[in-house]
């Protein structure tokens, strides 16, 4: 009886703890044949990145363009919700055909004169491209030598236009012809163009760029050597805007109240216009916003100058706004009338 007894007496005192341990025991025979968490897919991976990652032509690798989208590509960041890949390209005048053709890409940076290149053989482009955002004015310059006294006495002469690929080297020859001049034209570097000036062997060298421009402020030119008045009429309205050059800008060349006026090409971020609520609209409208709202950011101490003087409301002539850039600017402006 006593044996019985203590029989009884220890099942008692273990059935609780073997209670409380069998559901344990049984969920964690439940984990052991629960089939293991599979890991992503390559192509769900694959569909992942690209979903939010947009493709801008920059231009070439020494040039501001370039530059400037790899500061908008940092930016803007917000790893897989948002991924700029800044492209180098064969330089701004090939941007547009590679926003009109080439896979991958949904946004440019191009001069505003390189939409006349496809008047003829793309007539509807401006229904296929929009503006987001004018980046910065590219002034021209006409620096000639001393016995040049108009445009008129460059017919005939030689003048260079940078290297192919440069604004300059599309841009200039088609203001040219647009100012009737018929010149002889060159395609050298800028640096030894200048150099062939002072020998006499150049008449002069077109620059389409963001003033100052170093070359002027830290060479020293002989007397006479200076820039050409370019006036702005009716033949520059579709794609150009009035500009001048002042004496704070180049000192050793242009005389203290003096102006000299040009025209400027504007250097224009621009989006394909994809079907509105596609992938690919969605992506350029998520990039918009997020530049537009951490503009601030880009003015900061570190990035290129150019974006201090950035005017988000500034206008582009020939195209028209992407809708998601002009809905941010119209919701800021109410904002802004609400607070006054």
């Amino acid at each position: 009886m006593n044996t019985v007894f203590r029989l009884r007496l220890l099942l008692a005192v273990l059935a609780p703890v073997i209670l409380a341990l069998h559901p344990a025991t049984l969920d964690a025979q439940t984990q052991s044949v629960r089939p293991p968490q599979r890991l992503p897919t390559h192509t769900a991976e694959k569909e992942k990145i690209n979903a939010w990652t947009v493709g801008l032509a920059g231009g070439l690798l020494e040039g501001a363009p370039l530059r400037l989208a790899a500061e908008m590509a940092r930016v803007v960041d917000d790893g897989d919700n948002l991924h700029v890949l800044p492209i180098v390209t064969r330089g701004p005048t090939e941007n547009l055909n590679s926003l009109l053709y080439l896979r991958g890409v949904d946004l440019a940076i191009i001069s505003s004169d390189s939409l006349d290149e496809y008047k003829i053989q793309f007539p509807e482009l401006r229904r296929h491209v929009s503006y987001l955002l004018n980046l910065f004015p590219s002034e021209l310059h006409v620096f000639v030598r001393p016995e040049i006294q108009s445009l008129q006495d460059l017919a005939g002469k030689k003048v260079n236009f940078n290297t192919l690929g440069t604004a300059a080297a599309y841009s200039g020859p088609l203001i040219f012809s647009r100012l009737g001049v018929d010149v002889v034209k060159t395609f050298i570097p800028h640096q030894v163009a200048l150099q062939q000036m002072r020998k006499g062997d150049m008449a002069a060298v077109v620059f389409i760029t963001s003033k100052p421009v170093d070359a002027f402020l830290r060479g020293k030119w002989e007397p006479g050597f200076k820039f050409l008045p370019v006036t702005y009429d009716s033949k520059f309205e579709d794609y150009y805007l009035p500009a001048v050059l002042e004496a704070a800008e180049y000192p050793a060349l242009i005389k203290p109240g003096e102006r000299i006026s040009t025209i400027a090409a504007p250097t224009v971020l621009v989006s394909y216009n994809w079907p509105a609520g596609s992938n690919r609209y969605q992506r350029v409208a998520r990039f918009t916003d997020y530049l537009f709202s951490r503009v601030d950011k880009l003015q900061a101490a570190g990035f290129d100058p150019k974006w201090q003087t950035i005017n988000l409301g500034a206008t582009v002539p020939g195209l028209t706004r992407f809708p998601v850039a002009q809905e941010w600017l119209e919701r800021q402006g109410r904002r802004q009338q609400a607070k006054q």
